[in-house]
């Protein structure tokens, strides 16, 4: 499996899919689209990943190569590759979907339960506890089924043909990743109903393995790779 990667900032890498990667035997490609790197041409990878990031997908002016992104994630939905999106990827696959992406009631940072939709495929459970840290929300594409939605009452994934996953949370989370959203983006950690300040997303480190043993079963699932 040549499993590609978007990244959009230096300090959101692949967390705990990097070493899902490796112990499959994933063979890794990235594009650092905030260092002006190319986009890869189709047939050089098998399976794509869109990472998070802290712009929002109209923000042209800022990062300009977004639009070009959104093409190639179109592009990739229609050769029916196998795609997963987190956070700002989940919200630029709705967005290319024709779905409406547009701020939260709440912002979410931190470890807050989610709900699987009763109608969704059964790609996490029931309930769990979820790494969070997003201000904007999505709709539900047109054909997509819904996976889950939060306590805050905010649309937390959707999957559209059975092969592309969006994910407004972070089952990817490490030690590691989430320190560096803390180091830089600790400006958004203000008092609000759905805000954990650091000392308390430090303390919910114990939710990590159930997050990244479902994320590797949903991987395994949405790539098609024996366990």
């Amino acid at each position: 499996m040549k499993l590609h990667w978007l990244q959009h900032v230096p300090f959101e890498g692949l967390g705990h899919i990097a070493s899902w990667a490796e112990a499959r035997g994933c063979e890794l490609s990235c594009t650092r689209l905030f260092a002006g790197e190319r986009l890869p041409a189709s047939g050089s990878f098998d399976g794509l990943v869109v990472m998070g990031g802290p712009m929002g997908i109209h923000d042209h002016g800022d990062h300009p190569w977004l639009r070009e992104e959104k093409a190639f994630i179109h592009n990739t939905i229609e050769e029916g590759k196998a795609m997963l999106g987190i956070c700002l990827g989940a919200q630029l696959i709705a967005d290319v979907l024709g779905a409406k992406v547009y701020p939260g009631p709440h912002k979410e940072i931190g470890w807050f339960p989610i709900r699987r939709d009763p109608k969704a495929p059964n790609l996490i459970p029931e309930t769990m506890v979820a790494f969070h840290w997003h201000g904007d929300t999505f709709d539900i594409p047109a054909d997509a089924v819904k996976l889950a939605t939060s306590s805050a009452g905010i649309n937390q994934g959707f999957v559209h043909n059975d092969c592309v996953v969006g994910l407004q949370f972070h089952l990817e989370t490490t030690p590691g990743s989430m320190e560096a959203l803390i180091a830089h983006c600790s400006h958004e950690l203000v008092d609000a109903p759905f805000i954990q300040p650091a000392g308390l997303m430090r303390a919910g480190t114990a939710n990590m393995d159930q997050a990244n043993q479902v994320l590797e079963t949903l991987l395994d699932s949405l790539f098609c790779i024996p366990a």
